[in-house]
């Protein structure tokens, strides 16, 4: 039997510290000491102590006296999260280029930069020696402003193990490649993982920096749960349960571009027939509209040229979009039935075409789910917010410093 790891007081003090910080970030409004005291169950004693402590180190910065409403004694005054300290870095690999992004705690985009580049078939040395020159002026950017980069995330269109190994990557042409033996990974040291997983963290509010209040945000709360959907070339997706990724036993869920829609369909990159990539997938419907076929297919004029034929009722686009709506319908009604979740997000370039069809699926989803009669299925278009798996990168990498504050901290 395995001996259970004793709990001292510094585990004690960090556990509270990232509930205090967890607690902040996931909330609509400013927190006082004492509404953070009642909402951690932490005592007032507690809460002032690590309250400082948060202070000392930037975590937390205190906000203008609450005056609004009638008070006994002192004004309350709320703690917000402090701007200018920390970050976390965000990298990506995609399809169609690579980039990196800095994220503060507080939310803000610090800086960003993309290079658009077809990466199918590209070198793996050469992509992430480019990623890496990309990357270095966003570090002496943050260190001249004197941010703390607590966490880098790195996504990837595929799967990543635990040991950072790259199963695969069809869309890219790359299989079992060792991510560890890049410099750029020995030295940012970030989390790898699929990039449909990482951009469902970043429409989770309050995930890993202040969460925004206002402007359509409130669609989501913190711990709602909800099925993301990615579509690019490839489509991937993602489960959220009560706030949190299920990656499954080896960190595989969600591929739902490879459920199978006919068994004598199309043959898919990845070797099977008739996956949903294969009807839904940004280069299956420009070739099914007739407008490019192989790489010429993959570029954005194509995709662009689509949605405008489509918009114009062209009959080859219509059909290759209506084939695509219908495959995606048949999987997303399945996987609700299986995961037991009301709400899709989609995202990526299906995102682009609008409410109008965002209606028509979350229509017909509630017409196939088994559970129609009391469950009502909403299908959400999230904001446009260009790369958002490079965002989850980001937030991933600021997660490192929620779960591990003391870890830091300079005292």
């Amino acid at each position: 039997m395995t001996a259970l790891r004793s709990i001292n007081q510094d585990d004690l003090r960090n556990h509270n510290l990232s509930v205090i910080i967890d607690t902040i970030l996931r909330s609509p409004m400013p927190l006082s000491r004492a509404d953070l005291a009642k909402a951690t169950g932490l005592t007032k004693a507690t809460m002032s102590l690590l309250g400082a402590l948060l202070l000392k180190n930037r975590v937390v910065r205190e906000g203008n006296p609450e005056t609004s409403q009638i008070t006994y004694g002192r004004p309350s005054t709320p703690l917000a999260i402090s701007h200018g300290r920390w970050a976390g870095v965000g990298l990506q690999i995609n399809t169609d280029g690579y980039g990196c992004l800095a994220m503060d705690l507080d939310g803000s985009l610090i800086d960003s930069a993309w290079v658009h580049d077809d990466m199918h078939e590209a070198r793996p040395d050469h992509v992430f020696s480019s990623l890496d020159a990309l990357v270095r002026p966003l570090e002496a950017k943050l260190k001249r402003k004197r941010y703390r980069v607590v966490g880098a995330g790195l996504a990837l269109p595929g799967l990543v193990t635990d040991d950072m190994t790259l199963l695969m990557a069809r869309n890219l042409g790359w299989e079992r490649l060792d991510l560890s033996r890049f410099d750029l990974v020995q030295r940012l040291d970030p989390i790898a993982g699929n990039e449909a997983r990482l951009a469902a963290l970043s429409q989770i509010p309050g995930y890993a920096t202040q969460r925004s209040t206002g402007g359509g945000n409130d669609l989501l709360g913190p711990t709602d749960s909800f099925l993301y959907i990615s579509t690019d070339i490839g489509i991937g997706g993602a489960v959220v349960r009560h706030g949190a990724i299920e990656a499954g036993d080896h960190g595989f869920a969600g591929e739902l571009g490879h459920a199978s829609v006919d068994l004598n369909g199309p043959t898919c990159r990845c070797g099977r027939r008739g996956c949903l990539e294969t009807y839904a997938g940004r280069k299956a419907l420009v070739e099914a509209a007739g407008i490019a076929a192989g790489s010429e297919a993959l570029s954005s004029q194509a995709m662009d040229e689509l949605y405008r034929r489509w918009q114009q009722d062209d009959p080859k686009a219509v059909d290759a979009i209506d084939r695509g709506v219908d495959a995606m319908i048949s999987v997303i009604a399945t996987a609700i039935n299986i995961v037991d979740v009301d709400t899709v997000i989609l995202g990526g370039f299906w995102s682009n075409f609008g409410g109008d069809l965002a209606q028509r699926l979350q229509n017909r989803l509630n017409q196939l789910t088994l559970g129609r009669d009391a469950v009502h299925v909403r299908v959400l278009i999230p904001s446009r917010t260009p790369n958002p798996a490079l965002s989850g990168a980001a937030l991933i990498g600021l997660r490192r410093f929620i779960d591990n504050p003391l870890g830091f901290f300079d005292d």
